[in-house]
């Protein structure tokens, strides 16, 4: 299915001509994220919250779905070397939660990964990136979390992509704390 990020989303295909060379890398580096962090350290990962809610507006356009759609969410925390460096959002219709996509509320502590690359009927998205504004959903679930060690909306890049399974979607998005950045200067993957 091909999605379109609304005008006003500030989520882009491609990447802005700013970035580095790095940033490109990892904000378009396909296969799973957490195979890659464990290339830079010790990768441990908190859930930070999993819950029903309503599909924010400028979220809809990833999930093809209308505003306030029940949609199954979950936040997650990645540190690497007990350093946090991604947060992450995945959501999905709450119906396909309990069906297609039931795997995603019995993670506990396992990254969305262990349930996305053994599938061959799984299909994903192009990537989408941003830098993330204080509206965003996103950002505010991670002020939400990260209180006062929360950076400016403006230090944070974010990807999102969507995987389809039987014409169900499950959006996952990262966004890549500054101290991830600092970390990737350290060493190379």
């Amino acid at each position: 299915m091909q999605l379109t990020p609304g005008k006003h989303s500030g989520w882009h295909s491609v990447a802005p001509p700013s970035l580095s060379r790095s940033q490109k890398y990892w904000l378009f580096r396909p296969g799973a994220l957490t195979a890659g962090l464990r290339q830079l350290g010790e990768v441990k990962l908190r859930v930070v919250r999993e819950q029903a809610q309503g599909l924010y507006t400028h979220e809809a356009w990833m999930l093809a779905r209308e505003p306030r759609s029940p949609i199954w969410l979950r936040e997650v925390c990645m540190a690497i070397d007990g350093t946090d460096c991604v947060f992450a959002r995945s959501f999905t219709p709450l119906v396909a939660s309990h069906s297609l996509w039931q795997g995603m509320r019995r993670l506990r502590t396992r990254p969305l990964a262990d349930m996305l690359y053994h599938n061959p009927e799984i299909t994903r998205s192009r990537f989408f990136v941003c830098r993330l504004r204080r509206q965003h959903p996103f950002y505010r679930a991670m002020q939400a979390h990260l209180g006062a060690r929360c950076p400016a909306p403006t230090k944070v890049f974010a990807r999102c992509s969507v995987f389809w399974r039987e014409g169900q979607p499950l959006l996952v998005a990262e966004a890549f704390l500054p101290e991830f950045w600092s970390l990737t200067g350290q060493r190379r993957p």
